[in-house]
């Protein structure tokens, strides 16, 4: 398709499809944990397919396994995190709050790497806290005790999220291949055994008890975690990074949207200038390494 040929297009097309990630976990009658886990289990099989059928290898030295180990152990959280903060918060909230790993990783930078902050990035993480108060509300203490819990789920989802990025990208250091299908497909399929261990534990059934269910889970991991994926990750390459920063923050933006749209999510103009405030620090915040679509969920 010439149009798909575009790599701006793709790129926002992308970053529509991931921006129902959420919803799908929203729509269907399983527990996070099993959302979580077809997600993963049904994107990580369409990612090997696509690298069979390709007739790509996978190439991966011994040391790079040991970190995709590591870099699954993260997203596994990240997902369990998540998936259990968009039950309690919704699909808007949820993500925004994922995004804030854009100032975890901003801070590992400073302390870890030795980097040296731009101006614009210690202004962002002050608007970041003002638009989340404004969204949550300056009264913690007068918060529904699950919408206090989905919140602190969805800051530790953001904290796993940039261990899961920070891991990812010292497994691609050296790699010869310019997209990562094949640490994405092995993190996605051993993150699937990590999720189907932790539901065993917690005592949840991975079956599937509708035919809507299945569609919607089997719509999540193929348009939001690969499809979706794929279009972003083969776009980056090819675009301005102010593109690649606006499709991140096109992704967290659209989730509100649908939120609203889908589930009648109540927003009063103190939420939304929140929201509003909020977006804008994670793509100030974002734009020295929006290459790397860090947003993208």
């Amino acid at each position: 398709m010439p149009l798909l040929a575009n790599p701006t297009l793709r790129l926002f097309i992308g970053a529509a499809m991931i921006s129902l990630s959420p919803v799908w976990v929203k729509l269907v009658e399983v527990s996070p944990t099993t959302s979580g886990f077809y997600r993963v289990l049904i994107g990580g099989v369409a990612l090997a397919a696509y690298l069979v059928f390709s007739g790509q290898r996978l190439q991966l030295s011994r040391r790079t396994w040991q970190i995709l180990l590591v870099a699954s152990v993260f997203f596994a959280l990240d997902l369990w995190f998540w998936h259990r903060s968009i039950v309690y918060v919704g699909p808007g909230l949820s993500t925004l709050l994922a995004n804030f790993q854009v100032f975890i990783m901003t801070a590992v930078g400073i302390v870890v790497l030795r980097e040296s902050p731009r101006p614009v990035q210690l202004i962002a993480v002050p608007m970041a806290l003002l638009g989340l108060a404004m969204i949550v509300g300056l009264d913690w203490r007068s918060l529904p005790e699950d919408y206090r819990l989905g919140v602190i789920f969805g800051l530790l989802t953001a904290a796993s999220y940039a261990g899961y990025l920070l891991t990812l990208r010292k497994a691609r250091q050296g790699s010869q291949h310019r997209l990562p299908t094949r640490e994405v497909a092995v993190i996605s399929l051993v993150t699937a055994v990590m999720l189907a261990a932790s539901a065993m534990v917690e005592g949840e059934s991975l079956a599937i008890a509708t035919l809507d269910d299945a569609m919607w889970l089997t719509a999540y991991g193929i348009v939001s975690h690969s499809i979706g994926w794929m279009f972003i990750a083969s776009s980056l390459p090819h675009v301005s990074t102010t593109q690649a920063g606006l499709a991140l923050l096109l992704q967290p933006t659209l989730s509100f949207v649908w939120d609203v749209l889908f589930f009648a999510r109540p927003m009063t103009a103190m939420e939304l200038a929140g929201a509003a405030i909020a977006l804008a620090a994670i793509y100030l915040g974002a734009r020295p390494a929006s290459k790397q679509a860090q947003g993208a969920r």
